[in-house]
């Protein structure tokens, strides 16, 4: 392929780039039964980042030969068979943990190169895979966890998601991509696929053509979080439903062929969009698609991360939808099926997950609602949790993560108790911990973003898990990024100090308004004093 021949020649690509030209990732499907029935020591050291592209990846300490494991499901829908699949392999395999992560995917731990091979015969068997999930390639693509059901949606996108999903999974045209690639598509009203900080997205439009109102997308590329965070940006297109796989296809093509191999630090689409512009990268795109009309209307309404707590109609007359909390995105096993049971015994068996690391139990008679949330499991996993609980959200942290320095989610579920506990609000906060500047727990669209860092003790001895404190991110009206506040709070004053800084907010607040606002209204520099006066108050710590 042109595109190989290219990077081939070009001797400034780094290091994971040339490995990518002898070894495509894909391959490692391959060899995995070899090495199953080897052991973890015939692996050699160099295969180890390619595991990524079967969404494996070794957990700390990787000398142990534990991997975690992602699995695809496309937007965060699964049936009843396949979620109880997914309940047996934690539960046979993965130590009963279960965690939900904030691209709609499962997640396991704790396994063993020897037992992947029978996961894989399960997954496939459920028409489940993990193809894509880690790695540079496209990732699992995010939808509407409401879709088909939403009666905030322009059009449904399932069928769309699926299409697209099982034509990128194991295409070798597209397996070597410069980095990590991740596409949402979703006609919800309310940005619940949380567009902006996706490489490609489409976004619910209309448009009239020839007098008649055409329901469709508009196209957004170029987001991304991380150490260098951007919002999407709208390209002048519409598309129509039929016409998001080679519009898609597109764009891929044209990072494939033009993104960046030199640094791993530069290679997302993000920067390529940066450096082009909206306007030059719709040129290169017509290049491949030919004319596309111009964009249509938004019709957007209020943004809604992810979050569908309660009972709701669905569009289905009779039917209803219920959105529970699970805190941190982590179930045990058996609480998967349990959910699983419930699931098909008074729906249709579904469970989906939302980008929010929550669940949605969809087509509930309206008769039986009632009934459904007299059972058990809904005294943890609940239909209407506390503010600051139902608001949190965590990535994986130190506690499996190579790349973290600090733990996080057990952290921030003790934190979150502790508020709810502490402060009483009138209005939601969301709050965000990330263990790394990689953010997988997405801390930049957050109300309140905590990040995880290393910092001296107090004697200068040794570092200690600390955070820095950022605010006021949304994806309202095209987002907006948190912004760091100075000072770096060590991680056992951390629920002390956000509930000083929490009580503030509560004091000055005006009625209804949200953190978000408050931030605005105030400003960042106010915020940056209060935290100062929280900072210079001494008291003995106590650890959360």
């Amino acid at each position: 392929m042109a595109y190989v021949k290219h990077w081939k020649e070009n001797d400034k690509i780094n290091a994971v780039e040339k490995q990518k030209l002898e070894m495509d990732g894909l391959e490692i499907f391959d060899k995995i039964s070899r090495y199953a029935e080897r052991g973890f020591d015939a692996i050699p050291k160099e295969e180890w980042p390619m595991f990524k592209w079967a969404g494996l990846y070794l957990q700390r300490p990787r000398e142990e030969g534990y991997f975690m494991m992602r699995v695809c499901v496309p937007s965060g829908i699964l049936s009843g068979e396949q979620a109880v699949t997914l309940a047996r392999i934690a539960k046979d395999y993965g130590r009963g943990i279960y965690d939900i992560t904030t691209r709609q995917a499962v997640q396991f731990h704790w396994l063993r190169i020897e037992q992947i091979p029978d996961i894989f015969q399960r997954l496939e068997k459920v028409g489940l895979s993990t193809a894509g999930a880690c790695g540079d390639i496209t990732r699992n693509i995010v939808g509407n966890p409401l879709a088909g059901i939403d009666p905030d949606e322009l059009l449904d996108t399932t069928w769309i998601v699926e299409d697209l999903f099982r034509f990128f999974q194991h295409h070798r045209d597209f397996s070597n991509l410069p980095r990590k690639y991740k596409m949402s598509v979703s006609a919800n009203l309310g940005n619940a696929s949380n567009a902006e900080i996706n490489c490609v997205s489409f976004t619910p439009a209309v448009k009239e053509i020839g007098g008649e109102q055409v329901k469709g997308f508009h196209l957004k590329v170029g987001g991304g979080l991380s150490v260098r965070p951007f919002l999407a940006k709208t390209l002048n297109v519409f598309i129509r439903p039929e016409q998001v796989k080679e519009v898609a296809v597109a764009v891929t093509t044209i990072f494939r062929d033009y993104g960046y191999r030199e640094k791993r630090t530069r290679n997302r689409l993000k920067f390529l969009v940066a450096d082009w512009g909206p306007e030059k990268f719709r040129e290169k795109l017509l290049e491949y698609t030919g004319p596309l009309p111009a964009r249509g209307e938004e019709p957007v309404r209020e943004w809604n991360a992810g979050y569908f707590y309660g009972v709701h109609p669905q569009k289905q007359a009779g039917r209803s939808y219920i959105g529970l909390n699970v805190p941190m995105g982590r179930l045990s096993a058996d609480e998967v099926l349990e959910l699983a049971r419930l699931a098909r015994k008074y729906g249709n068996g579904e469970i989906r997950n939302c980008n929010s690391q929550n669940i949605v139990l969809p087509h509930i008679p309206d008769a039986q609602v009632d009934s459904l949330l007299q059972e058990e499991i809904f005294r943890r996993i609940r239909v209407d949790p506390p503010k600051f609980i139902g608001y949190a959200v965590s990535c994986t942290g130190i506690e499996y993560c190579n790349l973290a320095l600090v733990e996080t989610k057990e952290r921030m579920r003790r934190i979150a108790q502790y508020l709810d506990e502490h402060v009483d609000l009138d209005v939601p906060i969301r709050i965000h911990m990330v263990g790394c500047p990689n953010s997988c727990g997405q801390r930049q669209i957050a109300d309140i973003g905590l990040q995880g860092i290393k910092m001296r003790s107090q004697d200068k001895r040794d570092f200690i898990e600390a955070f820095e404190i950022h605010v006021g991110g949304t994806l309202q009206g095209g987002g907006e990024l948190n912004r760091k506040l100075k000072g770096k709070i060590a991680a056992e004053d951390l629920g002390r100090v956000l509930r000083e800084f929490l009580l503030h907010f509560k004091e000055q607040k005006q009625s209804g308004e949200t953190f978000h606002q408050f931030v605005h209204r105030v400003g960042v520099t106010q915020l940056q004093q209060v935290l100062d006066g929280i900072l210079e108050w001494s008291q003995p710590r106590t650890a959360l």
